[in-house]
């Protein structure tokens, strides 16, 4: 049984709707590979998964920042050194700031560590995740890209300054992220279906996290006008999408609560898609 055991990839699992997927994945019998950006709630969270998962199931957490992209080629050389097939890649890792941030990469940190991050960390494990997919069938290997209904205020990409560095604003950076995690989404489809792996993007609703803490004031004032649900709703999708056989008969699509909802069209623009795509390999080079 243990050579059946299928292994996930899940980012930002210290807390909120990434940890309650993690949970729900171990639950199911699956083996658990974690990422955390802070050291003591990854530590709570990894004792958390532990608990829901088997007696022989590996759960391993690793502590770093999607934000830095040296932090996170040496988490996907971690995951790598770690072995074995991986069949979901959960690209949850996510937040807003509530100030213009630079990393020491001189990235902007909003757009980094929601969409540069997964874009790096999916492109170092596309090799082992496409020879999984070999292995195990088409639909078997699944990458899931957590969004937000916050991509349909998303403003224009100016590619002069895709990251938002030189017009930064809280709201508008964390939107646009938010369209790129599923533009990406939709690239990873299209270029990898013939390697049989799905790729889909998810709304995990208003969840009742610690996501506003790091707000602007207005962003908190909202988010208090609004009815939150318990991370576990958009735990279960995204483990959902990750093992369910009816989620793995389709791909590119976009899901709230385990069922598909349309996105905004800018979406499905293929050239726009194909063009961030680009851009993005630019910026991790």
């Amino acid at each position: 049984m243990a050579a059946r055991r299928r292994t996930a990839v899940v980012t930002g699992a210290s807390s909120g709707v990434g940890l309650a997927g993690a949970i729900e994945l171990a639950r199911g019998g699956w083996n658990v590979i974690a990422l955390g950006r802070d050291p003591r709630r990854s530590s709570e969270a990894h004792a958390a998964i532990r608990a829901a998962a088997d007696a022989d199931a590996r759960v391993e957490m690793i502590v770093g920042d999607l934000a830095l992209m040296a932090d996170t080629a040496r988490m996907a050389e971690r995951i790598l050194a770690i072995g074995g097939p991986i069949h979901a890649l959960c690209n949850n890792a996510g937040g807003v700031r509530p100030e213009r941030l630079e990393t020491t990469e001189g990235n902007e940190a909003t757009f980094a560590g929601n969409h540069l991050g997964h874009f790096l960390l999916t492109r170092d494990l596309m090799p082992v995740l496409v020879a999984t997919a070999a292995d195990c069938g088409p639909g078997s290997v699944r990458i899931i890209a957590v969004s937000s209904e916050g991509h349909r205020q998303a403003p224009s990409f100016d590619w002069d300054d895709l990251q938002g560095i030189q017009n930064w604003e809280s709201g508008r950076n964390y939107c646009l992220a938010k369209l790129c995690n599923l533009l990406f989404t939709q690239e990873l489809a299209r270029r990898h279906a013939a390697d049989g792996i799905v790729a889909h993007g998810m709304h995990p609703g208003e969840a009742d996290t610690n996501f506003a803490s790091h707000a602007v004031p207005e962003m908190q004032a909202y988010i208090a006008t609004l009815d939150r649900i318990p991370p576990e709703v958009g735990g279960r999708t995204l483990a959902w999408l990750a093992a369910s056989e009816e989620a793995g008969r389709s791909t590119a699509g976009y899901f709230f609560d385990c069922a598909p909802v349309e996105p905004d069209p800018l979406v499905g623009d293929e050239v726009l898609a194909a063009r961030l795509w680009t851009a993005s390999e630019a910026l991790i080079s």
